[in-house]
């Protein structure tokens, strides 16, 4: 009688040998691609001109905390702290983190314009790290489960990074990024990545930084809802049809009490500044069915047809005529299509959740409290990408044409949104930015200082808070107009 030789219950199999070396290709590729994001973004850094929105969002508040004078905050709010005013808000739904996050890097380098575009550049870098992580989670099973949490990055993510280091489009939103509160972006990526890992591992942790994540998005600004929110929404949903079957993540009243306050504890600012202006509903309230630009919230079929028009643009690249001259990627629409429909014949169940993520949030923008801006867009333009990559990915997995396939179409994308790039640099070294973004501001806030002009006369939007950040708050414009309505003058 015989005996089979006794299994270890508890040591586990040993791993092929090339499964423990970590992933170097995708390593080195996500690598090559921030620097080219780098290289891109942070060219002339100082053009085009300082935009208004720039300096009123992030710039004045910040020099004026650090030089130490007296705070202009929006409508008067400010929380006291250390003997000094600090402002709430920046807009009725834009709140002063960049303010805030300001401080150091004008502290270390000075008052200029790159000194204050270093922050929305590492904004951006911060947004494709934290995109990577989140497409990677999601393509090793963070939606249906069964992954094993942390791991190197997918080729999915790679791909997403390259496609938008040299995007025209989040190329010189980033530079720019306070003029589209880019900071939402990786807030909002922080959210999908925690959000979605807390669903494959369970991590209390993992839930509480997506509820931080969350937060501090739409404390960022509020459009952020459009993606923070039908996604906690689709969680409650993945959580609730995972317990169905047995294997949700455990929520204890802790767990649940701790991403509560992980959730709120960034939107204290704002509910503050509520109550002090009511600044918040009043905003919300008198746009919800016309914006302050005349917007019909109402007209959902001509407001959608003006979006899908502008997402094109925003995959294109061709709407930036204010750097000088038109260019673009006329293919990067039909490609993302093509990647997307890809990605759903040979892997629906991973694609679907992105996908419908991606349709709630176009869904909620067909309704605004300002205008039908393509700025907007800066939210929605690389979570297309990143379906897009993911699309491409899963097509690469089914053969090795497929692959040759999916590697052309990356190469070619790239490379025409690049060429684009470029030219759009080569047209801003010629005009130095026109319009709003003129860099003619420079030279009147150094006139103005120079001659000791310290109260001039502004007749206009858009003149006021770059000189005041231009000239480190010596000269401070007086604006006779008001920003009641745009229809129509103030008394």
């Amino acid at each position: 009688m015989t005996s089979e030789p006794r299994q270890s219950q508890t040591r586990a199999p040993l791993a092929p040998p090339h499964a423990a070396r970590p992933h170097l290709a995708q390593i080195a590729a996500l690598a090559a691609g921030c620097l080219i994001y780098l290289l891109l973004a942070g060219y002339q850094l100082g053009l085009p001109g300082l935009h208004y929105d720039e300096a009123k969002e992030a710039g004045v508040n910040a020099v004026e905390l650090l030089t130490g004078s007296p705070v202009t905050a929006f409508r008067g709010a400010t929380v006291s702290l250390f003997g000094r005013q600090l402002p709430l808000m920046v807009q009725d739904y834009i709140g002063a983190l960049n303010v805030y996050l300001a401080l150091p890097l004008l502290a270390l380098t000075g008052i200029g314009v790159p000194n204050l575009r270093s922050l929305a550049l590492l904004t951006g870098l911060a947004a494709l790290l934290l995109m990577e992580r989140a497409i990677s989670t999601w393509q090793r099973g963070g939606w249906a489960g069964g992954a094993a949490p942390g791991g190197a990055p997918t080729w999915a993510g790679v791909i997403a990074v390259w496609l938008l280091a040299a995007s025209p489009s989040f190329v010189f939103w980033s530079r720019q990024g306070i003029f589209v509160t880019n900071l939402m972006q990786p807030l909002t990526w922080l959210c999908l990545w925690q959000g979605l890992r807390w669903l494959e591992s369970g991590a209390r942790r993992s839930l509480a930084l997506c509820a931080l994540g969350a937060g501090l998005a739409l404390y960022a600004k509020l459009l952020a809802l459009w993606v923070v929110g039908p996604f906690l929404v689709m969680l409650a949903m993945g959580w609730w049809a995972r317990r169905r079957r047995g294997h949700a993540p455990a929520i204890q009243a802790t767990t649940a009490g701790v991403a509560l306050a992980a959730l709120l504890a960034p939107l204290l600012p704002l509910i503050w500044f509520n109550l002090q202006t009511g600044g918040v509903w009043t905003t919300l309230a008198g746009n919800a069915l016309q914006s302050y630009y005349g917007v019909d919230n109402r007209a959902l079929l001509a407001n959608g047809l003006a979006r899908l028009d502008q997402l094109g643009q925003s995959l294109r690249g061709d709407h930036l005529w204010y750097l000088g001259g038109l260019y673009g990627n006329p293919l990067a629409p039909y490609l993302a299509a093509l990647a997307i429909a890809l990605g759903l014949m040979v892997q629906p169940r991973r694609l679907l959740p992105a996908l419908a993520l991606l349709a709630a949030a176009l869904a909620a923008s067909l309704a605004t409290i300002t205008g039908l801006f393509i700025t907007h867009y800066a939210l929605i333009q690389p979570l297309v990408i990143a379906l897009a990559a993911g699309g491409l990915a899963s097509w690469a997995e089914a053969g090795r044409v497929r692959r040759g396939v999916a590697l052309v179409a990356v190469i070619l994308w790239a490379a025409l949104d690049l060429r684009a790039t470029l030219l759009y640099h080569q047209a801003l070294t010629r005009s130095g930015g026109l319009g709003s973004h003129s860099d003619a501001s420079y030279h009147l806030a150094y006139t103005l200082r120079a001659n000791g002009w310290s109260a001039p006369i502004a007749l206009d939007w858009g003149i006021d808070a770059p000189v005041r950040y231009l000239s480190a708050n010596s000269v401070r414009p007086i604006e006779i107009f008001g920003y009641e309505s745009p229809a129509a003058p103030d008394p």
